[in-house]
C-alpha cells in the first residue's frame, strides 16, 4: 500500500478527533484550574479583585485598565492604592431601603419600583415617618431572580431576573436563559468559550488544547485563545484545515502574534492527526514539516516549531526529486537542519539558472553550462559564504548522484574544480579592544544586568570563550570536576555537535550554582536547561533564545554606557568575545595547541586565526611522567574521558609560563595571577640555608627559562619570571654569606 492509499484508508478527522479528545475537554466553556501551569490566567493586580488580567505589562483586568486610562496612565503604585469601586459584574445589585423588601432598587431615595410608585401615591411622605406596605411575594424562593448568585426577587411573574438583570438581558439580545446566565458568571473569569463554534470546529480547537496541555511546553492563556476563537469564527469555516498555513499567516496579519501561533499549531497538530507523521507522509510533500520527522539532527536543547525546508521553489520536477532524495539521504545521515538547508538554496540557485538558460534535462549540463553558472552565483547578492556553498554544494549533489547511481544522463563533465570558487578573503580581526572590555567586565557594569541569568550568560561569554549557541543550550547538570576538585563547564560544541569541556574558576562555579537553585525555585521538578526561557515554558526545558538575549545585551549595554576609544557607544556580537577570548590566549604566550583545545576546534587551521604558534609534544611528554599534588597524590590524564583535553590544556598553560620550586601552576587559563611565583614573590614567605640547594636549583631552571622566553620573544614570561629570579639572587646571596659567617666563627 502507498503513502496515498495509507491516508486515504485512515478514517476521517472528525472521526479521529471524536476517539482521541478526552472527556475533560469535550465542553463547550473550558474552565482551566487557577493553579494550571499551561493555561496560566493572572488576576488582575488590583487588591480583591478575581477578574483575569487582560493587559499583560500592567497586569489589570479590562475594566481597570479602562480607569487606568482614563486617569491619564498615573504610577502603577499610585493607581493601585486607589483603584476606586468595585467594577461591574463583581458586586450584589442594590435592594430597596424598605426593611425586609428584596426588589432591585431602582429610584435615586433607594426605593424599588413597587415602593416608589406607593410612596408616591401617598403624597411622598418623609421616608423615616412613612409606613411602608409590606409587598413581599406569597412564595418569595419562586420570586427569586434566576440567576444563581443574585437574591434579589423579579418584579413580577412573567419576569426572569430582577430588576437590574433584566435590564442586562435586554441590552444583550435578550438571549436565551442558560446563555445569559454562563455569561454573567463567566464575566471576567479565565475561560475559554467554543459555544459559537460548529461542531467540528469546536472538536478541533479542544484537540489542541488538550495537545497543549499534554505537552506541557508553552502556555495558552484564555484571553489569548479567545482572540483566535474569534478570528475563527469570523472566516465562517468549518475546520482550520479549510485554509493553508499560508492563508492562516496573511488572515492573521503581518505580525504572528500569540494567538495567530495557537492556530498554526492547532492546524499543525490536526493536520499530523488526519494525516500521520514520518518519512512516508513528508517525503511526497513538496514542502517538508521538519518537526514532523523523527530521528534527524536537531541543535541541542532547541526545538523548531513549523520549520520547513521548501523544495517547491526548484521549478524543475526532476532536480526536485532527486533533491529531496538527496537532502534525505543527508538528514536521515545526522545532517544538520542548517546544513541541509543550505543545500536546498544551492539547488533553487540552480534551478533557477537552469529556467533562465533554457535548460530542463540533467543531460543538458555539462562544464561549458556550469562555467556560465559560475558567472550567475558570483553576480547574485550576498556573501562569500554563500556563494561559496551554492557551487560546493551543488557540486556534491553531483557526486552523490553518480556514486548512488541515481540519474545516469548526468554527463561526467558536470564537476566544479579546485579553483572554480575565489579564495576567502583574511577576515578582519574582530577582537573587541581592551579599553572596551574593561567596561564589559567592570564588576559596576555587571551589577546592572537586569537579571542573574544575563549576567551570568555575559560571564561564561567572556570567560570560556563559548559560541552563544553553546552557552545557551548548557545543561542544567553542566558542571564537573577532575580528580584534583577543579571545576570544568561541560558543555555541548552547537558547530561540530559533541560534548566539549572547559576549565572555570571557583568564582564562575559558585555563580552557575547560584543560578542552578534559583531555576529550582522556579521549577521544582528541575530542567534541562541552565538557561530556561522566562516566559511561556512550562516546563522549563525550553531554552533562552539567542535573540532575547541579544536584546538584552543591547539593553544592557546602552544602560551602562559602554563607549570605545572615540566615545561612540559599542555595538557587539557575542561572537566577538570568542574571538577576544583567543586573542588574550595568544598575547598570554598560550601555545596554539592548547587554545585549539579550549575552543574545542576540529583543527590548528580553524585557530590559526588568532596566532601562528605551535606546540604538540608537550602532552606526550607529560602523560609519561608521573605527577603528584600538593597532597602527593598521583595526577592522572584520562585522554579518552570527557575531561581529558580540556583538563590536559588546564595543566599545560602552568608548565609553559612559571616555574615553582617542587612542582608547576595548575591555575586556569582564564585567571590571572599578579606573581610570576606566588611564594617567592609574597611578602610574609620566609626561608632559611637549609633550603640552599632548592633554591639553587629552581634559581637554574628560572634562568634557563628566562633565556627561552626571550629568544622566543615572549616579553611577558621574561618580566614575570625576572622578578622571582631577582629575588633568588638576593635570598640565596643573603644566606649563602650567612653561612660562611657562622663557619667562620
Amino acid at each position: 500500500m502507498t503513502a496515498v492509499e495509507k491516508v486515504l484508508a485512515r478514517p476521517g478527522l472528525l472521526e479521529q478527533l471524536m476517539a482521541v479528545v478526552r472527556p475533560e475537554f469535550r465542553t463547550e466553556i473550558y474552565v482551566p484550574a487557577p493553579d494550571d501551569p499551561v493555561f496560566i490566567a493572572d488576576e488582575c493586580a488590583v487588591e480583591d479583585c478575581d477578574r483575569t488580567a487582560a493587559s499583560i505589562r500592567r497586569g489589570l483586568c479590562n475594566a481597570h485598565a479602562i480607569r487606568f486610562r482614563k486617569r491619564g496612565h498615573p504610577s502603577m503604585t499610585e493607581f493601585l492604592a486607589d483603584p476606586g469601586p468595585p467594577v461591574r459584574g463583581r458586586m450584589a445589585l442594590a435592594a430597596c431601603t424598605i426593611v425586609g423588601c428584596r426588589y432591585g432598587r431602582a429610584a435615586r431615595n433607594g426605593l424599588c419600583p413597587k415602593h416608589r410608585d406607593r410612596w408616591n401615591r401617598a403624597g411622598r411622605p418623609d421616608m423615616a415617618a412613612w409606613d411602608a406596605p409590606d409587598l413581599t411575594p406569597s412564595n418569595a424562593a419562586a420570586a427569586k431572580c434566576q440567576l444563581p448568585f443574585c437574591d434579589l426577587w423579579v418584579i413580577n411573574p412573567t419576569k426572569l431576573f430582577c430588576t437590574g438583570h433584566d435590564d442586562r438581558w435586554h441590552r444583550h439580545g435578550r438571549p436565551a436563559l442558560d446563555r445569559f446566565i454562563a455569561d454573567c458568571e463567566l464575566v471576567g473569569t479565565a475561560s475559554i468559550d467554543l459555544r459559537d463554534l460548529v461542531p467540528q470546529l469546536k472538536l478541533e480547537i479542544q484537540y489542541t488544547l488538550q495537545c497543549r496541555c499534554d505537552a506541557r511546553s508553552r502556555t495558552a492563556a484564555p484571553r489569548l485563545v479567545m482572540s483566535a476563537v474569534r478570528l475563527v469564527k469570523s472566516l465562517e469555516i468549518t475546520s482550520l484545515l479549510d485554509l493553508s498555513e499560508q492563508q492562516w499567516r496573511q488572515s492573521t496579519g503581518p505580525q504572528a502574534d500569540e494567538s495567530a501561533l495557537f492556530l498554526l499549531d492547532a492546524r499543525d497538530a490536526l493536520e499530523a492527526l488526519r494525516d500521520g507523521i514520518g518519512w512516508e507522509i513528508e517525503y511526497p510533500r513538496d514542502v517538508w514539516r521538519l518537526d514532523k520527522l523523527p530521528g534527524i539532527a536537531v541543535p541541542a536543547g532547541r526545538p523548531c516549531p513549523r520549520a520547513r525546508l521548501r523544495f517547491d521553489h526548484i521549478p524543475q520536477p526532476r532536480l526536485r526529486d532527486l533533491g529531496k532524495r538527496w537532502t534525505r539521504l543527508r538528514l536521515t545521515s545526522g545532517l544538520s537542519i542548517g546544513a541541509a538547508r543550505a543545500g536546498v538554496d544551492a539547488l533553487i540557485c540552480f534551478g533557477d539558472f537552469l529556467r533562465l538558460a533554457g535548460v530542463d534535462a540533467l543531460a543538458d549540463v555539462d562544464r561549458p553550462l556550469l562555467e556560465r553558472y559560475l558567472a550567475h552565483v558570483m553576480s547574485q547578492p550576498g556573501g562569500h559564504g554563500m556563494k561559496k556553498t551554492r557551487i560546493g554544494a551543488l557540486n556534491l549533489f553531483f557526486q552523490n548522484i553518480r556514486q548512488y547511481g541515481w540519474d545516469h544522463t548526468l554527463p561526467g563533465t558536470a564537476a566544479f574544480f579546485v579553483g572554480d570558487v575565489p579564495p576567502v578573503l583574511e577576515q578582519v580581526d574582530r577582537r573587541l579592544a581592551e579599553y572596551v572590555m574593561a567596561q564589559i567586565e567592570a564588576p559596576a557594569n555587571l551589577d546592572r544586568w537586569p537579571d542573574p541569568a544575563g549576567r551570568l550568560v555575559t560571564l561564561i561569554l567572556t570567560q570560556c570563550g563559548l559560541r552563544i549557541s553553546s552557552a545557551l543550550a548548557l545543561g542544567f547538570d553542566c558542571l564537573l570536576h577532575d580528580g584534583q576538585g577543579a571545576p570544568y563547564l561541560r558543555y555541548f560544541n552547537t558547530k561540530m555537535r559533541r560534548e566539549a569541556a572547559v576549565p572555570i574558576d571557583e568564582e564562575l562555579e559558585a555563580a552557575i550554582g547560584e543560578q542552578q537553585r534559583q531555576v529550582l525555585e522556579r521549577w521544582p521538578d528541575g530542567t534541562t536547561c541552565l538557561f530556561p526561557r522566562p516566559r511561556a515554558n512550562v516546563s522549563g526545558n525550553l531554552p533562552l533564545a539567542d535573540g532575547s538575549y541579544r536584546r538584552k545585551l543591547g539593553r544592557w549595554l546602552e544602560t551602562c554606557e559602554v563607549r570605545d576609544e572615540l566615545g561612540r557607544p559599542v555595538h557587539l556580537t557575542p561572537h566577538q568575545w570568542r574571538h577576544t577570548f583567543a586573542c588574550r590566549l595568544i598575547n598570554r604566550d598560550v601555545p596554539q595547541e592548547v587554545v585549539r583545545v579550549l575552543l574545542d576546534h576540529d583543527s590548528h587551521r580553524m585557530t590559526s586565526h588568532y596566532a601562528k604558534i605551535t606546540d604538540q609534544t608537550v602532552r606526550r611528554h607529560w602523560e609519561q611522567a608521573t605527577k603528584v599534588n600538593i597532597n602527593g597524590e598521583r595526577v592522572s590524564l584520562d585522554s579518552d574521558g570527557p575531561l581529558g583535553q580540556a583538563q590536559w590544556a588546564k595543566t599545560r598553560y602552568g608548565i609553559a609560563t612559571q616555574t615553582l620550586p617542587n612542582g608547576y601552576c595548575g591555575l586556569p587559563v582564564q585567571k590571572t595571577c599578579p606573581h610570576a611565583n606566588a611564594c617567592l614573590t609574597c611578602p610574609v614567605f620566609i626561608t632559611g640555608p637549609e633550603f640552599l640547594p632548592e633554591l639553587r636549583e629552581q634559581h637554574t631552571r628560572t634562568l634557563t627559562l628566562i633565556d627561552n622566553a626571550k629568544s622566543c620573544g615572549h616579553t611577558r614570561m621574561t618580566e614575570m619570571n625576572q622578578q622571582v629570579a631577582d629575588n633568588l639572587d638576593r635570598m640565596i646571596g643573603e644566606l649563602a654569606d650567612s653561612q660562611e659567617d657562622e663557619n667562620a666563627g
